[in-house]
Formats: C-alpha cells, structure tokens, sequence
C-alpha cells in the first residue's frame, strides 16, 4: 500500500485531520499532482486555519503549476495567518518565497 493510499485510509476515520489532509497535499505535490495538492492544501487550510506551512506548499504548488497571482494571495493569506500564530519562522519562509514570486 503506498503513502498515499494509507493516508486516504486515515482520512477515512477523520475527513478534517488536518495533518492527514497535509501529507496527501505532500504527497500529491511530489508526484507533481499540483492541482490535486492545491485542493488538499485548501483542504487543511479549512480544517485548522493556523496550519501556516500548508499556505506556503500550496503556494509552491500553485506557482508550479502556473498560478502566480494565487500563489501571491496564498502567501498574503498564510503570513497573516502566520503572524496571528507567532509562527515567526514559517512567516520568514513565506515572506521569502513572496519576494522570489515577485523577481518572476
């Protein structure tokens, strides 16, 4: 059984785990499924608001599968979804990608 499909078996138990709903975004995003991860991404972000690095992978994703201008409102979105948690580091992260976003 691949990750995926014991993480769909998870899902099954609990449709809003957050966690869950990140690692098949994680999952989809690495067999290069953008569109797919964008959805769970969208998913986990529902669930638990405060999830900040599932703004930044969906971004990620989004850019990679040419969505520019979404990636920029994800990240405008995550950072204060970032700052409002004290999560400095992933605001760091997010404000990072943002300026590369922006050299595009």
């Amino acid at each position: 059984m691949s990750r995926i499909e014991k993480l769909m078996k998870m899902l099954e138990v609990d449709g809003s785990d957050a966690f869950v709903l990140y690692g098949i975004a994680q999952e989809h995003a690495r067999a290069g499924r953008h569109a797919e991860a964008v959805a769970f991404y969208d998913r986990c972000i529902a669930a638990d608001g405060a999830y900040c690095y599932a703004y930044y992978h969906k971004a990620v994703s989004q850019q990679a599968g040419g969505d520019v201008d979404g990636a920029r409102t994800t990240l405008t979105a995550g950072m204060r979804a970032a700052e409002k948690a004290g999560e400095g580091k992933a605001l760091g992260e997010m404000q990072g990608l943002m300026e590369g976003i922006g050299e595009c």
